[in-house]
């Protein structure tokens, strides 16, 4: 998906469209005025109260399949529009989900918007984003802009403390956390594996021939990164004997990709590269196929997320598949139930386990 299209168009602005309702034309009774019909024409034409009709057209369960299917016939004959700011004043919910990022650019937060904004879509809610840059400071002050303006948060937050993080969630407003576990603050998590991820990758690379592998590191305050180098670390240990495995500095970006195939280059020993993410894995394994390096018959390569870009570069890159869509799908759907439901536990976190997916950039004829 090219810039300025798409969801890129509206998520790069840190927006969604929303569409448009005239207010000054509310009538009060969940509908617009102008001319089209209001939930006491629909209750009428279905010969129901206005109750079983509102019923109906929420889905509620009370309402028999006969009842409802001549609620939305009716509806639909009358081109009958929900208001959501009347809903909102009935229901005291805003109807909107808050998300705050540690960044809005790029395949990856792109793909989680995509998962959050196709779930919440299915169910009327609007998104309002918020992108922290990865400073506590601005993530404290994202979340607090939230309050009152939304019925639930979704935070990914791995460059902040989880002490911090949990310090400045508010107890009273539905939170989900992707990828930090924050034990005894009653918030719903998702993490993600990633050091079974990491050791699954230099296990795929050990099994392709690979003996002297690098790791290309993400941030050093990126808990997610720390995760991957420690399994990367301790697998390389295990499988190779390798005690001092080369780990190189990186930070998720594409230039941090460059510089790696740079600094592998002037080695000239490393036969297996893991990147902690596909974006440096695909500028690494670029600018090696520049400088004239078979990918993957003199160096192979593995990433992790899966963004999209992975499946089409050449040759195409292996990489340890999260499902970053359905990830924000799963977050948001959680963050309903706790909406829904407020005094129920939120139980142990969500684990995603990442899946190794076999491309052409890692397999040299050894078994996936």
């Amino acid at each position: 998906m090219g810039p300025g299209t798409g969801l890129d168009a509206g998520y790069e602005n840190g927006y969604t469209a929303v569409p448009a309702v005239l207010l000054n034309d509310f009538r009060g009774d969940g509908a617009v005025a102008s001319g089209t019909a209001t939930i006491r024409d629909v209750a009428r034409a279905a010969e129901v109260s206005v109750a079983s009709a509102s019923r109906a057209l929420n889905g509620h369960h009370s309402v028999t399949p006969a009842t409802r299917e001549r609620v939305l016939s009716a509806a639909r004959a009358l081109n009958y529009v929900p208001h959501i700011g009347a809903r909102s004043l009935s229901t005291r919910r805003s109807n909107t989900i808050g998300v705050v990022l540690p960044d809005l650019f790029g395949e990856f937060f792109s793909e989680i918007i995509r998962g959050i904004d196709l779930a919440a879509h299915r169910r009327g809610l609007q998104l309002l984003l918020s992108n922290m840059h990865g400073s506590a400071d601005e993530t404290a002050l994202a979340i607090r802009a939230m309050r009152g303006r939304v019925d639930g948060l979704l935070v990914m937050s791995p460059d902040i403390e989880a002490d911090f993080l949990a310090a400045n969630l508010p107890s009273a407003l539905p939170v989900v956390v992707m990828g930090a576990r924050l034990d005894g603050t009653g918030h719903a998590s998702i993490v993600i594996d990633n050091h079974a991820g990491a050791w699954a990758a230099v296990e795929h690379l050990v099994a392709q021939g690979c003996t002297r592998l690098a790791h290309i590191a993400g941030p050093a305050d990126n808990e997610d990164a720390l995760e991957r180098v420690r399994g990367f670390r301790e697998a390389t240990r295990a499988l190779l004997g390798d005690a001092a495995p080369l780990v190189l500095p990186g930070d998720f970006s594409e230039d941090a990709g460059v510089a790696a195939a740079g600094a592998l280059l002037a080695r000239g020993e490393i036969d297996g590269v893991f990147a902690a993410n596909d974006i440096m894995a695909i500028a690494c394994m670029v600018t090696l196929i520049e400088a004239g390096i078979a990918v993957p018959e003199q160096i192979a390569m593995i990433g992790f997320d899966d963004v999209p870009t992975a499946r089409f570069v050449t040759p195409r890159l292996s990489t340890m598949a999260i499902r970053i869509a359905d990830l924000g799908a799963r977050a948001l759907d959680r963050l309903v139930e706790a909406i829904d439901d407020p005094s129920a536990r939120a139980g142990e976190p969500d684990h995603v386990m990442p899946e190794l997916l076999v491309r052409a950039s890692s397999l040299r004829g050894g078994r996936p």
